[in-house]
């Protein structure tokens, strides 16, 4: 299990989180926002614990987007799968998610709602993930943004699957700090 604290002048978020059954105990006082991060920890398959508090909203779900990032990055194999990929239909919605857990941060969206797009984009950047969200189709904000963190959860789930070797041509990387 991995645990991650982070504290500011305005905010205090709490993570743990481990691979596992995708169960979620989530409180940001945020109602939308919970259901959005437990759907991704189920589609995900990862149990998480998430309470956070904050000044605003936007500090709120921009420091729940880092702590969460560092907090999977942490639980990535090193001889994960890596690549993942998953489209997610629900209602209105057509929402593709691809990503890259191997260690290099980019982001391409945009979702239409610029907090959620700001959570993607924080999100990818701390899980040091390439993260490319595409809306194929649909009007509906609330099925825009739900069927996206599916896609992401699935396909972090596919990307995390441990495959026994090194997925790159560079193999392991070594580096020392001194």
């Amino acid at each position: 299990m991995t645990t991650i604290v982070r504290e500011t002048k305005e905010t205090k978020i709490t993570v743990e989180l481990t691979p596992g059954k995708g169960v979620a105990r989530v409180d940001t006082g945020q109602p939308f926002f919970d259901h959005m991060l437990a759907t991704f920890a189920r589609y995900a398959g990862l149990d998480l614990s998430l309470h956070a508090r904050g000044d605003l909203r936007h500090h709120l779900m921009e420091d729940v987007a880092i702590t969460l990032g560092m907090a999977v990055q942490q639980v990535i194999p090193p001889t994960a799968a890596r690549y993942g990929e998953r489209c997610i239909p629900m209602d209105d919605a057509l929402v593709q998610a691809c990503l890259d857990v191997g260690g290099r941060f980019y982001y391409r969206g945009p979702l239409r709602n610029k907090l959620y797009d700001h959570f993607m984009r924080s999100f990818s950047e701390h899980a040091k993930m390439t993260l490319h969200l595409r809306i194929l189709r649909g009007k509906d904000s609330h099925h825009v943004t739900e069927a996206a963190f599916k896609a992401l959860g699935l396909a972090l789930r596919d990307a995390m699957v441990d495959s026994g070797t090194v997925f790159s041509t560079k193999g392991s990387v070594a580096l020392e700090v001194k």
